[in-house]
């Protein structure tokens, strides 16, 4: 029997304190050779993108697929979102199919809980700090409560070029954070903040890297391709750079290869993976004064470590419809 679990039955079992706890775990996989993480796959069919994503955690025995579409014409045709995610879980001992569930939600505090636990290991740990997020979407709403879990926060700032996202934002995360959230009018507002991240779907840079105070910690998460970037040269020669995966980074991120391109840093300039940081072979930060960032590509170690605590959820309270395949 296979467990089909919709958005809905997702949404009741998963939450961002758990989901950063076996994200973590799925980077120790990583850094320690446990992880087994083919690059993604790409197929292009006449009027989209569908991506392929595997991953096997042998310490956690979580083996999945995460299948991603892209059709920009979906909402006007056929009246589906642009993006749809489903994760397939399957039984590693096996190979047989054990659950099917919507990967939409699962992808998005999946990416906040990576963030989170970035933020654990590399930001300053003080009481009251501040955080600034570019970008008012859902993502930017998992950013957000994942930064919540990792430091204790006095307040936020938001910015987004469409100030009625931004209004919904601060509505919404004061009422599930409790916390302030504050809407800004220009893009430097928020450079005072302890924490930045970047969340938006600018593909130039969002601020002047100069401008950046020292011991801030940024955590980059909207851009994922090589000639995309949120943050510009300067930002990236300043600081100490960490990123999910050298292979993804070098692959796919334009905030790394774009100023390598420039000859503004060579490829030296990469520090470190998260999980290295994680397992203390790397160091995190050196001293408050450091800036630090963190560069997200999205890696399918989070689909599988987040999709076997679901799955693992979703039997414990019953829920989901069993089918037979």
């Amino acid at each position: 029997m296979v467990l089909i679990l919709t958005r809905e039955d997702v949404i009741s079992v998963l939450n961002m304190k758990e989901c950063m706890e076996v994200v973590e775990q799925a980077f120790l996989e990583l850094v320690n050779g446990t992880a087994d993480l083919p690059l993604r796959i790409g197929i292009r069919p006449p009027d989209g993108l569908a991506l392929y994503m595997p991953a096997y955690l042998r310490g956690m025995k979580a083996l999945a697929c995460k299948v991603v579409t892209v059709y920009k014409d979906n909402p006007s045709k056929y009246n589906l979102p642009t993006t749809i995610g489903k994760v397939l879980l399957q039984n590693p001992d096996n190979g047989d199919v054990t659950c099917i569930m919507d990967g939409g939600y699962l992808t998005a505090v999946r990416t906040g809980a990576v963030s989170g636990v970035a933020t654990k290991y590399l930001a300053r740990s003080e009481n009251g700090m501040t955080a600034g997020i570019y970008g008012a979407g859902v993502q930017a709403k998992m950013q957000l409560w994942a930064m919540t879990e990792a430091r204790n926060l006095s307040k936020a700032f938001v910015y987004d070029i469409s100030a009625e996202a931004a209004e919904k934002f601060s509505d919404e995360m004061h009422r599930k954070l409790n916390i302030e959230i504050i809407q800004t009018t220009h893009p430097d507002d928020l450079l005072n903040a302890d924490i930045i991240c970047t969340a938006s779907s600018s593909a130039t840079p969002l601020f002047d890297g100069r401008k950046v105070k020292p011991g801030t910690h940024i955590n980059g998460i909207g851009s994922h391709s090589p000639n995309a970037r949120e943050l510009d040269s300067e930002i990236i020669r300043r600081a100490r750079f960490i990123g999910d995966s050298r292979e993804a980074c070098f692959s796919e991120a334009g905030d790394i290869m774009i100023p390598i391109r420039e000859g503004a840093i060579t490829a030296e300039h990469f520090y470190g993976e998260l999980g290295e940081v994680i397992k203390g072979t790397k160091e995190s930060r050196m001293n408050n004064e450091e800036i630090t960032i963190f560069k997200s590509n999205g890696l399918a170690i989070q689909d599988a470590a987040t999709a076997k605590l679901v799955y693992q959820k979703a039997l414990e309270k019953g829920i989901g419809t069993k089918v037979s395949i």
